[in-house]
């Protein structure tokens, strides 16, 4: 049965970014639609559901033995049949993405940037450098990190880092568009809300999906929406340009994925099954998705 229009579209534009990362498809059809109901799914069940991507099973079963490789799923085997689920060492970072994309809370901001100068004691800047990263800071130059948060005892303990607090006033936008290179971003933003827009007014006219395709429509918007919001460093507003495309993505986000859900729930309520059978229906946290489904 042919998908319908604006989902093979949506398709045809994933097929045509090359190499098509069917593993990194498949990561986002677990923490989307998996783990909330038990993450657990049978490789049948997924290589029927990758098949409505155009992804064959030589493709899935390439990408599931690099996910337990890479230490992503852990597999069992019963009888001849094989099981995945997300491994115990991956379910922070699942948790932690799973906040970012769904529920997207801005941040406390007190109004005061935090700046990290390295000075000339610092005789290995690379070193440093991932360590602020991880903590949120980004390069405003070779010597100076920007962050909205203050740094932990660790980056406090370098020596030769150089830790202040500063009030940027009306500098500040400016400031974190250069320290975070926002251009970029909000530019994938933008695209995001032009690739799904005929989606978007076709559902709101009434448009149906059957679960197939619901559920393919859905996987499509969370893995693009997941690929830009995974890098926004998520700023407070007042840090943000006028016009930022962020808040305009979420809603549209929100918005579609709601519209899909329940059909694409069908889907996988006859068709997704784990070790026990069907799956089970997935957790209250999962309903509390874009505030609220």
């Amino acid at each position: 049965m042919p998908l319908a229009a604006p989902v093979s579209a949506l398709l045809a534009r994933f097929h045509a970014s090359r190499p098509v990362r069917a593993w990194s498809l498949i990561v986002t059809l677990y923490g989307d639609a998996i783990v909330p109901r038990g993450g657990s799914l049978w490789l049948g069940s997924l290589t029927q559901i990758m098949a409505r991507f155009g992804i064959d099973a030589g493709h899935v079963r390439t990408a599931m033995s690099r996910l337990v490789t890479d230490g992503w799923l852990e597999r069992e085997r019963i009888g001849r049949n094989s099981y995945y689920r997300l491994s115990k060492r991956e379910e922070a970072s699942f948790l932690a993405a799973t906040k970012r994309i769904y529920f997207g809370a801005e941040q406390p901001f007190d109004g005061r940037l935090r700046l990290a100068l390295l000075g000339p004691e610092v005789d290995d800047r690379s070193a440093v450098r991932p360590l602020l990263e991880r903590e949120g800071f980004a390069a405003l130059s070779s010597t100076a990190y920007v962050g909205v948060t203050d740094a932990s005892p660790q980056i406090a303990g370098i020596g030769g880092v150089f830790l202040v607090t500063a009030d940027p006033g009306k500098n500040g936008p400016a400031v974190a568009a250069a320290a975070f290179e926002l251009a970029p971003l909000a530019a994938s933003y933008r695209d995001f809300v032009v690739r799904f827009a005929p989606l978007d007014r076709s559902l709101a006219a009434g448009g149906v999906l059957d679960p197939g395709d619901a559920l393919v429509a859905r996987v499509l918007l969370i893995h693009e929406f997941r690929r830009i919001v995974l890098r926004d460093p998520a700023l407070p507003r007042r840090l943000l340009p006028a016009d930022w495309p962020g808040a305009t993505s979420r809603a549209l986000a929100g918005r579609i994925y709601r519209r899909l859900v329940p059909a694409a729930e069908i889907y996988l309520d006859r068709n997704a099954r784990n070790e026990d059978g069907p799956l089970p229906p997935p957790g209250a946290n999962f309903f509390r998705r874009f505030d609220g489904l």
